[in-house]
């Protein structure tokens, strides 16, 4: 199963592509950032972000999409940011055809490091431990997607499975 994990933000959007089946190491198939200019306009940046997932999925071909759930956080503006960015992944995913799941933070964190209240820094060393990676992804954006598409590949696999058999039979 290949997996795109998004890490959603308008300023930085973290992207991971990763093959894999649930009890079996995954493997990297591609991880970026997507940037925007805090200073450009709203619709722009959704745009921009909206044009680069829809380009990722096209190129890499994922057969579903893991977003982090926005949780609350202190800082309204964030969490709104964080809420559109996490919107757009879903309608690129929905246009697409593809399920989409959506997974907490200490979701991600406890499916790769055992620890729901895991660091950064140990979800970094697990994701590049996992992925038998030789360097870290950086910067942690990218390493948060890829640890939610690991956390989808071996959590929510075999539920898309399951779905998928459903839609077929219908």
């Amino acid at each position: 199963m290949r997996v795109l994990g998004v890490d959603p933000g308008l300023t930085r959007c973290g992207v991971g592509v990763v093959e894999g089946v649930p009890g079996r190491p995954c493997t990297l198939v591609h991880y970026e950032v997507v940037t925007s200019d805090p200073d450009t306009d709203l619709a722009h940046r959704l745009l921009n972000l909206d044009q680069r997932l829809t380009a990722l999925v096209a190129e890499h071909r994922p057969e579903s999409v893991a977003v982090e759930r926005v949780f609350s956080q202190h800082n309204v503006r964030t969490v709104m940011g964080t809420a559109q960015a996490g919107a757009v992944a879903i309608l690129v995913a929905a246009r697409a055809g593809l399920p989409v799941q959506t997974y907490t933070p200490s979701e991600v964190k406890a499916a790769v490091s055992g620890n729901g209240a895991a660091d950064k820094a140990q979800v970094t060393a697990m994701v590049t431990r996992l992925l038998r990676l030789q360097v870290a992804p950086r910067p942690a954006d990218a390493a948060d997607a890829l640890a939610l598409a690991i956390c989808h590949v071996w959590r929510g696999g075999t539920r898309d499975r399951i779905q998928a058999a459903l839609r077929r039979a219908r």
